[in-house]
């Protein structure tokens, strides 16, 4: 078992999930559609066709899942609010009956005793905004505000933590630049106002948050440190290029109020927009997995980088490298670049994939090694106040399918039965170990 001493005792030990990936229910009470409802009815997109019409079925047994989340003891719930659920057009009319499955959501959080952290943006926008240009649209950053201000009304006083955007590179990167996720563009380069809107619809949803009476305001960030594939200096370069354009990108302008070197103008930042962004929040959310190995590109490559293996590193079941020390260095790093203005830290995910198994003990090495990785880095003087395992649920895994398996709990998709795992007991006795 993890020594956890280190730990204070408000430490919000918690699990994970989105939306999309486990409620189900994509047609019922009155669900608009989202972008990632189209890009799963495309050919080819989803592996094995896969959609996400009733994945986990949480809309509908969100009792029981929040009764294991209480079994294990944890602390913090983290989950996604679907905007299409609570505004199919993603403008005008709220729909009730959204609304209210959220409220009862928190409700039922408040009485097992858990803390509320629900995301507004998790990926599933509504398609009328993809329609009028999604993320590459500046309105869509006014219209995330709006939304945001409408679930703060019914929420705010029974929520302990708001997360406003999950992921904002993988949005730009996966939904925008290389297509491989919703809504599956390729403009590559050209996808950089997604990450400036994005970031704009933060700072602008944070004010009507705040306004709206929210405690506690925080976004989750992914981040994967690059790792130079040598000391050449062409590959440091890249190593930088490639922090810089999906690491530092989604931090420096909240906590500089400047974008870093991308190396391309940015014609899209308007005058006000960065003092739009910058707006203080209360928590960085930290969503790390592994990092990456990065060399130099060649002269016909469309990027100034390119990714490589890391050596030595074992493979989750997805062939992400298991390197719990990475997050180590990467907490070390935030605190040395942002100083004075970096807020608390919370690690909103970190977890791997491994096969059905229920005896799972390569998770449980994977989540004892980066538990470590984040004690070692608050004995160094960074401030973490919480651990977030993904996943709770097995889930519908992007445009992976339902091959993946992150769960601390394995669910059987034809029954919906859900079984803990042998790591859902050993995360269970970590906290109980907890101060």
């Amino acid at each position: 078992m993890t020594p956890v001493k280190a730990f204070p005792s408000n430490f919000q030990w918690g699990v994970a999930t989105s939306a999309f990936q486990i409620e189900g229910a994509t047609g019922s009470d009155g669900r608009g559609v989202s972008t990632w409802d189209t890009f799963c009815r495309e050919p080819g997109r989803v592996h094995g066709g896969a959609n996400a019409d009733v994945a986990c079925d949480h809309y509908h047994r969100w009792s029981e899942d929040l009764d294991l989340i209480a079994s294990l003891g944890a602390r913090a719930y983290r989950f996604s609010i679907a905007w299409p659920r609570v505004q199919p057009s993603g403008t005008g009319a709220v729909n009730a009956k959204g609304l209210d499955f959220y409220d009862r959501l928190v409700d039922g959080l408040a009485s097992r005793g858990l803390a509320a952290v629900p995301t507004l943006f998790h990926w599933d926008l509504p398609q009328p905004l993809e329609d009028a240009g999604g993320w590459m649209n500046r309105d869509t950053a006014a219209r995330f505000a709006d939304y945001a201000a409408i679930v703060a009304e019914r929420l705010a006083d029974r929520v302990s933590l708001w997360i406003t955007l999950n992921e904002p590179m993988v949005v730009m990167a996966y939904g925008y630049a290389f297509g491989t996720h919703a809504p599956g563009l390729t403009l590559m380069l050209g996808a950089l106002p997604t990450a400036h809107h994005q970031l704009l619809g933060h700072g602008l949803a944070t004010t009507a948050l705040r306004t709206a009476g929210a405690r506690r305001i925080g976004i989750a960030n992914n981040y994967t440190p690059a790792q130079a594939a040598s000391d050449r200096p062409e590959d440091l370069a890249a190593a930088e290029a490639f922090d810089n354009l999906l690491n530092w990108q989604f931090t420096d302008p909240l906590l500089r109020g400047a974008y870093p070197d991308l190396g391309v103008d940015l014609p899209h930042v308007r005058d006000g927009d960065l003092a739009t962004i910058v707006a203080p929040i209360d928590v960085l959310g930290v969503n790390y997995y592994s990092p990456v190995g990065v060399a130099a590109a060649g002269a016909e490559e469309p990027l100034p980088f390119t990714m490589t293996e890391v050596p030595g590193a074992p493979l989750t079941g997805m062939g992400w490298p298991v390197v719990p020390d990475a997050l180590r260095r990467l907490l070390l790093t935030l605190r040395t670049r942002y100083g004075a203005a970096l807020p608390p830290i919370q690690i909103t995910e970190s977890g791997c994939s491994y096969d059905e198994s229920l005896d799972d003990q390569p998770r449980i090495d994977y989540l004892s090694g980066h538990v470590d990785a984040v004690r070692a880095a608050m004995e160094a003087g960074v401030d973490v106040g919480g651990y977030y395992v993904w996943s709770l649920l097995d889930n519908f895994e992007w445009a992976e399918g339902y091959g993946p398996r992150f769960g601390l709990v394995h669910v059987d998709y034809e029954t919906q039965r859900r079984t803990p795992r042998a790591s859902y007991a050993w995360y269970r006795d970590l906290i109980a170990e907890a101060p």
